[in-house]
């Protein structure tokens, strides 16, 4: 619901006290929430309406410092529609609407006297934990169907400085930022950096730039959790005083040697409460002489249950989860009380993360019931797994995202990968835009099984993109690629590739030949560099395989260059493919014999496009100096007499 609230004074007066305080309510309701604060100025009572009262009205609020989004509007303008009785409908009307907003964001009906969902009184009531996971995985998930029409989507990508973004994440973070795009809702990056002693600045500018890359943009943030630590510390200080947590005055040194026990007598371990038994004066007592406690939270014997938008239902039964810790002695806040302060604070709909943070759900759920706060939907993407079937590490090519940019992938390329890596559309199509994806996207497609990671699939996709790609957006990396190659080996890109960077059209057209068939782009300079290149250097097995008899290969290139020679040879491909396989009919080979050991002549390896297009973009000039080049090279390999 988008909050809209109105304040509507009367010009019969001036702005006093009353009036000033309600105005302010309204325009903190609307700045809390979001919303929008409109000014009506109630002027029907024409006898006793004044022009000065209303400049006195709008001169307080300004002071005062309410500003206005819209109005003032002036009531007497709408008297017609008043006498229509169009008004007394429209309120009407939109009274229900509201009222039903409100309860069913609080999770009662409409007889009930929950507080408004943006300030939520009390703990959530059975039927608002049944509402919110009503839909589950269909659409995009996690609300009454009638509900989510009307709620603004809010997810958040939560990654910690201490590494850098890597397959796992980026999965994560595009799965979050397609669910709020889908729904035309809101994706804040939140860096989740207590951990002080291993975050580090590099990580943070690593994340950002991987997202960046991936064309990942963020509509809040980058908000940091360490800068909420407070608000975490009076959360949890909020439940002790609600008794929902207790203090706990086991020290370390004593919980470990509960355990050590427990595994000596070979059963398991799990807290067992003994401080959530203190009497609450002995409990306060302790704490005012000094000694140091942590505070637990009081776990329910209950089960806890969600409906998950990926899982469907799940359930933690009753005594699976121990009494745990939200606020260590030190006053730090543990892990599950900040992130459940930080979503509720940042009015996060929907949590959309790895199966690896199963466990951490019912602890937040119990918190958000503590806390009052409305409860997200969940939902736990399943983990990468490698070739082998093991979690995906680095030994299966789990690099980070920005050493795929580096190694030559499309940052469409690689959201189209990630994509796949659990999700489905539903279908057979497997190259898609973000454009595509967005559309397509439904978290309730998002498959239960863990994804292989592939790199062969990457790279095949990664060549698709390539393909599809605009050869004037290619140019860009070509030029940059080769360019970097000639200054490690201590010369210039006008040197090694003269004309790459003067001749702008003559490379696009070349990059819109050879672009279909390389996967990376190094891959793509490579097939553009013969064009160019000043000389170029023979792949050794190409070599090997197609000018394994050098007199007879020299011989044929030789008469080839012959026929070449004119400048009508070169009108156009059908002319060039006339003449080469006219030269292979009068030396009564196969054209192959002809063909394959040019192409090795042309561009040193034994692939490329249409060896009959390659020469013509290559021009006759350079086509007749590799082949004479090419010549000599196979002349110097033969026996001497």
């Amino acid at each position: 619901m988008t909050v809209r609230v109105r304040f509507a004074p009367s010009p019969t007066g001036f702005l006093h006290v009353g009036g000033a305080r309600t105005a302010l309510f309204n325009w903190l309701y609307a700045r809390r929430a979001g919303g929008t604060f409109l000014l009506r100025v109630e002027d029907t009572d024409r006898a006793r309406s004044r022009p000065e009262h209303t400049r006195a009205i709008l001169e307080g609020l300004a002071w005062l410092g309410l500003d206005v989004d819209e109005g003032p509007v002036f009531q007497a303008d709408g008297v017609e529609r008043h006498r229509s009785g169009e008004r007394e409908t429209v309120q009407a009307r939109e009274f229900a609407v509201d009222l039903r907003e409100r309860t069913a964001q609080a999770g009662e009906d409409e007889s009930g006297s929950r507080a408004h969902a943006w300030h939520p009184i009390g703990r959530p009531s059975k039927m608002e934990r049944s509402t919110a996971s009503a839909r589950g995985r269909a659409g995009f998930g996690g609300f009454p169907e009638e509900q989510e029409r009307r709620l603004t989507v809010r997810v958040r990508f939560a990654p910690s400085p201490t590494g850098f973004l890597h397959v796992g994440g980026a999965r994560t973070a595009l799965f979050n930022w397609l669910y709020a795009r889908r729904a035309g809702g809101t994706f804040l990056l939140r860096v989740e950096d207590t951990d002080r002693a291993r975050s580090r600045p590099e990580h943070t500018r690593a994340i950002l730039e991987g997202l960046a890359w991936l064309g990942l943009d963020v509509d809040e943030g980058p908000v940091f959790q360490a800068d909420g630590v407070e608000r975490h510390r009076r959360d949890a200080l909020a439940l002790l005083g609600q008794g929902a947590a207790y203090r706990c005055f086991c020290t370390a040194e004593e919980l470990a040697a509960r355990r050590e026990e427990a595994q000596r007598a070979g059963s398991g371990y799990g807290y067992d409460g003994r401080c959530r038994r203190l009497d609450p004066v002995v409990s306060r007592a302790r704490a005012d002489a000094g000694e140091p406690f942590a505070l637990r939270v009081r776990v329910p014997e209950e089960a806890i249950e969600w409906e998950d938008m990926i899982h469907g239902p799940m359930s933690f039964p009753a005594g699976s989860i121990d009494d745990f810790i939200i606020l260590r002695s030190d006053g730090t806040p543990v892990y599950n009380l900040a992130v459940v302060s930080d979503d509720a604070e940042a009015g996060i709909t929907h949590v959309i993360r790895g199966d690896d943070h199963l466990s951490n759900t019912p602890k937040q759920i119990l918190l958000y019931r503590a806390l009052g706060r409305p409860l997200p939907g969940f939902g736990h993407v399943p983990l990468i797994l490698g070739p082998d079937g093991k979690r995906l590490s680095k030994r299966h090519g789990a690099l980070s995202v920005l050493a795929y940019r580096d190694g030559g992938y499309l940052p469409a390329g690689m959201v189209n990968f990630l994509a796949l890596l659990g999700w489905s559309p539903g279908d057979d199509r497997e190259v898609f835009d973000v454009g595509a994806l967005v559309e397509a996207f439904s978290i309730g497609r998002v498959l239960k099984k863990s994804a292989v990671f592939d790199l062969e699939k990457l790279g095949w996709l990664n060549g698709r993109h390539i393909a599809d790609a605009p050869a004037a957006d290619l140019a860009v990396a070509v030029v940059e690629i080769l360019g970097r190659e000639a200054r490690e080996e201590g010369g210039e890109l006008a040197g090694s590739h003269p004309g790459l960077e003067t001749s702008p059209e003559r490379l696009a057209r070349i990059i819109a030949l050879v672009k279909g068939r390389p996967r990376t782009l190094p891959a793509l300079a490579r097939q553009v560099s013969p064009f160019f290149a000043a000389s170029v250097r023979y792949d050794e097995a190409a070599v090997k395989r197609f000018w394994k008899r050098p007199e007879e290969t020299a011989f044929h290139l030789r008469r080839l260059a012959e026929r070449l020679a004119g400048e009508a040879a070169f009108r156009d491909v059908e002319t060039l493919e006339s003449e080469v396989r006219g030269l292979a009919a009068e030396l009564d080979v196969g054209a192959g014999r002809i063909i394959n050991p040019l192409r090795v002549a042309l561009m040193g390896q034994g692939v490329s496009p249409g060896i009959f297009e390659v020469l013509e973009a290559m021009g006759r000039e350079r086509a007749l100096a590799r082949i004479g080049a090419a010549v000599r090279f196979l002349e110097a390999r033969l026996p001497t007499a």
